[in-house]
């Protein structure tokens, strides 16, 4: 039986938009270095009055019209950020009130780039429950607060954007090939904690910090990981990696996707791929990269999709998704 439907997608990006060559213009890089090592040509930059509740209300706001439903039906919503607005209280109680939905539930979940699938999977969880009808689920960032920008090999990684999408509970009738999560597989391992952190925060250094990252070694684990946790949620509900229509994967890097794919079998024709006009936006990634391919016609109704990401932690989660 499969669990919680996708009822509808939706997305928002800052207005501005920072090419390569802008950035080689305050860091020793180029386009051709950024192009050829990570596939991205562009990111989203959030300007003033743009904040990770405002791009998720944006988003959220996105996903409603184009599941059809008011806001009043949302009884949860999840919110996956590593850039909050504030230490406390959680973003997702600012969208809450942006969005005019009080008295349900609404919380923060952190777990980097994997914190979506992580929210999807909780969102499942409580659905299933009872705990309410219908849930908004979204990943919103703005890492651009917490770039050093005289760091090249990590200030041309990343991107600013938010994701989001309405998850309704399922009903008693569900049957394999009914609409739903089918099947998610969640990781974590603390050991790497240094190869992927912030080095600041409020119990350590009281401040926000920067983004430190060990490339090499991240891009090991993440073809590792990736491909392994693939495998389990395939062998855990018997399909084979051809049958998939399509896999949204955590926009990192084109060369992680292309690795991930390879180390499988899956054809490249079958992944969405977005890194290269939004860069990496961490947690808003897979849902971004979904709401686009969904927009554009991709992604139809009935289609087997796999979501997957890795994150700092390190986190790392697939989930299988009849649209």
């Amino acid at each position: 039986m499969t669990g919680s439907r996708v009822l509808g997608t939706g997305s928002a990006l800052p207005r501005r938009i920072v090419t390569n060559a802008e950035l080689a213009e305050r860091v020793d890089t180029s386009d051709e270095w950024i192009v050829a090592r990570t596939g991205i040509r562009q990111r989203h930059i959030a300007g003033e009055g743009e904040t990770t509740a405002t791009l998720a209300t944006d988003a959220a706001r996105a996903a409603l019209a184009d599941a059809g439903i008011e806001a009043d039906s949302i009884g949860l919503i999840i919110l996956a950020t590593a850039t909050p607005d504030n230490t406390f209280p959680a973003t997702a109680t600012k969208v809450q009130a942006a969005l005019g939905c009080q008295g349900g539930v609404a919380f923060d979940v952190a777990a980097v780039c994997s914190g979506f699938l992580y929210a999807l999977a909780t969102a499942d969880s409580l659905l299933r429950t009872g705990m309410a009808k219908r849930a908004l689920v979204i990943g919103a960032e703005t890492f651009s607060r917490i770039l050093d920008w005289e760091d090249r090999t990590t200030c041309v990684l990343f991107g600013d954007g938010a994701g989001a999408v309405v998850l309704e509970a399922p009903s008693g009738d569900t049957s394999a090939d009914s609409p739903g999560i089918i099947g998610t597989r969640l990781h974590a391992d603390g050991d790497q904690h240094d190869l992927l952190f912030v080095d600041g925060g409020p119990s350590t250094t009281q401040t926000v910090g920067h983004v430190r990252m060990r490339g090499q070694e991240v891009f090991r684990h993440a073809v590792v990981n990736l491909s392994s946790v693939l495998k389990e949620v395939l062998e855990d509900n018997g399909i084979h990696a051809d049958q998939l229509d399509w896999v949204v994967p955590h926009q990192a890097n084109a060369r992680i996707l292309d690795a991930t794919a390879r180390k499988l079998g899956i054809s490249p024709d079958k992944v969405v791929v977005t890194v290269d006009r939004h860069a990496n936006t961490s947690a808003a990634s897979v849902p971004l990269a979904l709401d686009v391919a969904r927009k554009d016609g991709r992604i139809k109704a009935g289609d087997l999709v796999m979501l997957e990401a890795m994150g700092g932690g390190f986190t790392w989660g697939a989930s299988l998704i009849r649209m």
